[in-house]
């Protein structure tokens, strides 16, 4: 089993994430999908990252779905409530939020890469709108509570610290801790554990 990944994707790390907290070994490719070179859509279609290559040459993808995988693969550290559907439900909320977040965001990169005359302000402004919103609804949703799911640390978790990570990764002039210093204080806690330490975005 190998991971095929970037060192700059927040669902990659997400899975990188996953894979040291249920303390599964799995080597790492790494891939840029938009560099010359790339192999990734010899395992993934859709020539994204992170995909997950099984021993039989079977492979995996998106991060939720590989995420699940391993989270059932192994009894260490579940991430996925097992016994509450209604917790499980709040968990898959929470990362398809935070995902979301991580794809508005990753489309106002994409569209800062295309030539000046190409780029639409509209465009970028409607998806920052959408991290915006992402944030507030984040911050709602998370109140006084300890962790995201008002149990325990779970993959709720791990997807929001990916994409609070990715935000401070690309958009650094976002103060997104002033506005949510309840965000800012489970980031914090979040950073504080080697899983996220050690898959922390190279700089730029």
């Amino acid at each position: 089993m190998k991971l095929i990944a970037s060192l700059t994707s927040p669902y990659a790390r997400k899975v990188r994430i996953v894979l040291a907290e249920k303390k599964i070994d799995c080597p790492l490719q790494l891939d840029i999908p938009w560099e010359a070179g790339s192999v990734v859509t010899d395992f993934n279609p859709l020539g994204k990252v992170p995909v997950l290559v099984m021993d039989d040459g079977s492979t995996l993808y998106d991060s939720r779905v590989i995420a699940e995988y391993l989270d059932g693969s192994s009894p260490v550290a579940r991430l996925l409530p097992q016994d509450n559907k209604r917790l499980l439900i709040e968990t898959r909320r929470w990362e398809a939020l935070a995902d979301g977040i991580c794809d508005a965001a990753a489309n106002i990169v994409l569209e800062n890469r295309r030539p000046a005359a190409q780029q639409s302000q509209e465009w970028i402004a409607r998806q920052l709108g959408k991290v915006n919103r992402g944030l507030e609804a984040l911050s709602g949703m998370l109140g006084e509570r300890s962790w995201c799911n008002g149990e325990a640390y779970s993959l709720a978790d791990i997807a929001t610290g990916c994409a609070l990570g990715y935000l401070d990764f690309r958009f650094p002039q976002l103060d997104w801790r002033s506005d949510y210093p309840n965000l800012a204080a489970l980031e914090e806690k979040l950073a504080a554990r080697p899983s996220f330490a050690e898959s922390v975005p190279p700089a730029a």
